[in-house]
C-alpha cells in the first residue's frame, strides 16, 4: 500500500473539487425523465432493513445519483472503496453525500471479505452498494459473491440500471457511460431478490444468472423508455 505523501495530498486536494464539479455538471444538466419501478424502493424504505443495491460498473454515474436520493430518504448506503491511497478521493466524495464508507477489498468472494461485509449488513444495518461486474470485469457478468452475501445476511439483492439518450462511452473494460449535458435519463428498478438460506452453493448459480439477466433487462427497459 502506497503512503500518502505531501505531494499526493496536495494533488488529491486539487483533484477532488474538480471531480465534484464534473459530477455536479453531469447530474444537474441531465434530466431524469422517468424512474421505473419506484414502488420496489418504497417497500424497502418502509421496511427499514438493509439491502444490497446492484448495478453494472458501466452505469455507476446515475445509479450513484439514485443512491444519493436513497440516503436523503434516511437509508444507510455504504460504498465499498479500496483501502489504498487511490481510494481517498471516492471516499471523500461518498462521505460528502452522507454515505457510509467501507474501506476494504473490492473482491467479494474471499471468506474474510464476506465476513466483514456480513458484519456491516447484519450488525450495522448498512446497505452495501455493489458494482456487480467490478472491479475488473468481465463486463456485465454478475459475480457470485453478491449472491453469497445475500444468502448469509438475508438482505435482498436490489437490481437497478439506467440509460441516457446521448452519452459518451469510454474505451475502458466496462465501456463506462458519461451522459452528455442536457441528456435525458431513465432509471429502471427491479424487484428485490431474496436468496433462501437453506440452498447449497451449487444451487446459487441460477440466482446469479437471474440477477445478471435482470440487470440486462432493466438496461433494455430503460433504453426502450427513452424511445417514446
Amino acid at each position: 500500500m502506497r503512503t500518502m505523501t505531501l505531494k499526493r495530498r496536495i494533488n488529491y486536494a486539487l483533484i477532488t473539487p474538480i471531480i465534484k464539479l464534473i459530477l455536479f455538471v453531469v447530474w444537474r444538466t441531465c434530466r431524469v425523465v422517468q424512474i421505473i419501478g419506484n414502488e420496489h424502493v418504497d417497500t424497502i424504505v418502509d421496511s427499514k432493513k438493509p439491502f444490497i443495491p446492484c448495478y453494472w460498473h458501466q452505469q455507476l454515474l446515475f445509479c450513484t445519483w439514485y443512491m444519493k436520493k436513497l440516503i436523503k430518504r434516511g437509508l444507510k448506503i455504504g460504498f465499498l472503496i479500496s483501502p489504498s491511497v487511490d481510494g481517498e478521493i471516492p471516499a471523500k466524495l461518498a462521505r460528502s453525500w452522507g454515505g457510509e464508507v467501507i474501506r476494504g477489498s473490492t473482491t467479494r468472494t474471499g471468506a474474510q471479505a464476506l465476513r466483514d461485509m456480513y458484519n456491516l449488513v447484519v450488525k450495522q444495518e448498512i446497505s452495501p452498494v455493489s458494482t456487480s461486474d467490478g472491479p475488473l470485469g468481465p463486463i456485465h457478468t454478475f459475480k457470485i459473491g453478491d449472491v453469497l452475501l445475500a444468502q448469509l445476511t438475508q438482505a435482498p439483492l436490489f437490481p437497478l440500471a439506467y440509460a441516457a439518450d446521448n452519452a459518451w462511452m469510454l474505451s475502458s473494460w466496462d465501456k463506462f457511460l458519461i451522459p452528455k449535458p442536457f441528456s435525458k435519463i431513465v432509471i429502471a428498478i427491479g424487484e428485490p431478490v431474496h436468496v433462501p438460506k437453506g440452498i447449497v452453493a451449487e444451487d446459487l448459480e441460477p440466482i446469479r444468472l437471474q440477477m445478471e439477466n435482470s440487470l440486462k433487462q432493466l438496461t433494455t427497459q430503460a433504453q426502450d423508455a427513452l424511445k417514446y
